[in-house]
């Protein structure tokens, strides 16, 4: 589903730290138990809660399910656990994949209803319900910068609980909404809790599991979000079928209390995986712990963070721009837009895990993104393409965009979530992921206006924007190839 990009929901391999234990203290680097070489640590029970989870995956767990595959780290060769092992095994990733679950299936079904409550129940304007909600995207987007840094400082776990009861006060709030500033503020408490959350998850999971690892969960995580997702959107049909304020109002409360269910979920993570520890290790001469630098005096980070949000305007191109480009402009039938919709859904669903391999590093990442820029400019190709031909071939042309179109989706997004781990130092990698949200979240905020003008303009604006997102693609791989 194109809006949902957990982007912060930016899911790499090179050596991180080894943490102490409980105390604090740093360890010499020995050998860590990880679910990445078999070795499953003793606090990972099959009993614990989420454990229904896997039951709910297990039919689409032969295409999630890698092969082994060996990865040379320093002198010890391990082998990849296959997917569906560790998350049969591995209560942490379970019980995270069980509130990403929850979470989404209360979102999708809230978000669906959520302009038209506001527009056809409560009676506010679609311009100023827009201005309301563009504020709080903004919002969003300091709270995405924020939270990553106080990720490196605070408890991840804390956190995460904090914000998911704000969220479900906010959603339930929405129930007050009656003006433009009620809404601001109720809206904004929304996105600062979700985006807030998005980079502090984003952190704990690079802390949780090593290297390459980090892409097949953050790759896992995205398949159940476009679930949740999707099962949310359903659910939200029930209200719009009986058509009443209150029909709404009981699915927004019950969406809120959702996220009470995940809050309580969330007090059973293990602090000692996904907690930041105070200080860094000592220096060789056994001096005071020096921090590595910020990632605003990181310039490569910043660049591939700038060329990534650009290249992330292609969710706003498939959400906005792409019914637009439909129905005024194809000569196609225009319920297509929502089997279009569907077929991004379901690929993702099918194919986000298996395609992230092969990012298992910054070089492959690279690789993986220059592939990704030119299937988005073949996608852009055959979207333009769609409004010169008749019905029966535009309908063709306009399936076959919207599965390269998503092909260049799931390709991105795994490259993305591998430079966004692999670039960050390892006592930084909170405020590295939360720049990294950000830039997602500018483009994301940028995109509507961007990719409405552009297909205004017909063939020639199809061309720019394929340019546009190629040019990216092409910047980010240089970077990698210079890393």
């Amino acid at each position: 589903m194109p809006a949902v990009q957990d982007v912060g929901l930016h899911d790499g391999a090179h050596p991180w730290p080894i943490r102490g234990e409980a105390s604090g203290k740093r360890t010499a680097r020995s050998p860590r138990p990880s679910s990445l070489s078999g070795e499953i640590p003793n606090r990972i029970s099959d009993t614990s809660p989420g454990a229904s989870w896997y039951l709910i995956i297990k039919q689409y767990a032969t295409s999630i399910g890698l092969a082994p595959a060996v990865r040379q780290n320093r002198a010890v060769t391990t082998t990849a656990v296959p997917l569906r092992s560790l998350v049969r095994r591995d209560a942490l990733l379970r019980r995270l994949l069980t509130v990403t679950l929850v979470d989404t299936v209360g979102r999708g079904a809230f978000f669906t209803l959520t302009m038209l409550y506001l527009t056809t129940v409560v009676g506010i304007p679609a311009v100023t319900a827009g201005i309301g909600l563009t504020v709080a995207g903004g919002v969003g987007v300091v709270a995405s910068l924020g939270f990553g840094h106080l990720a490196d400082r605070w408890s991840s776990r804390q956190m995460l609980i904090v914000l998911h009861l704000v969220q479900a006060c906010a959603l339930v709030a929405y129930l007050r909404v009656d003006d433009l500033v009620t809404l601001i503020v109720v809206s904004s408490l929304v996105t600062l809790a979700q985006q807030g959350g998005s980079s502090v998850r984003a952190a704990a999971v690079g802390r949780a599991f090593p290297g390459a690892e980090r892409v097949r969960i953050r790759a896992t995580m995205r398949t159940v979000t476009n679930i949740g997702i999707a099962v949310g959107t359903s659910v939200a049909a029930i209200p719009l079928a009986i058509g009443t304020g209150g029909a709404y109002r009981v699915t927004m409360a019950a969406a809120g209390a959702l996220y009470l269910v995940s809050a309580v979920l969330l007090v059973g993570l293990p602090a000692d995986r996904i907690d930041a520890r105070p200080g860094t290790e000592p220096n060789s001469d056994g001096g005071p712990a020096v921090r590595s630098r910020s990632p605003y005096r990181d310039g490569r980070f910043l660049a591939v963070t700038v060329l990534s949000g650009v290249f992330g305007m292609q969710f706003g191109l498939f959400e906005v721009a792409m019914p637009l480009w439909v129905v005024r402009h194809t000569t196609a039938p225009d319920v297509l837009v929502s089997p279009l919709l569907l077929v991004n859904t379901v690929l993702v669903i099918a194919l986000q895990v298996r395609l992230s391999r092969g990012t298992g590093d910054v070089q492959g990442a690279g690789r993986v993104m220059m592939h990704a820029g030119w299937l988005m400019a073949a996608a852009c190709g055959l979207w333009a393409a769609a409004g010169q031909v008749s019905v029966i071939v535009a309908v063709v042309v306009l399936f076959a965009a919207a599965a390269v179109h998503t092909l260049a989706e799931i390709t991105s997004s795994a490259a993305g979530w591998s430079l966004s781990f692999d670039l960050a130092p390892p006592d930084r990698i909170g405020a590295y992921q939360g720049m990294y949200g950000t830039g997602y979240a500018l483009g994301a905020m940028a995109a509507p206006t961007v990719v409405t003008a552009a297909v205004t303009m017909g063939a020639t604006g199809w061309a720019l924007l394929a340019f546009t997102f190629l040019a990216s693609a092409v910047g980010i791989a240089v970077i990698t190839r210079r890393s």
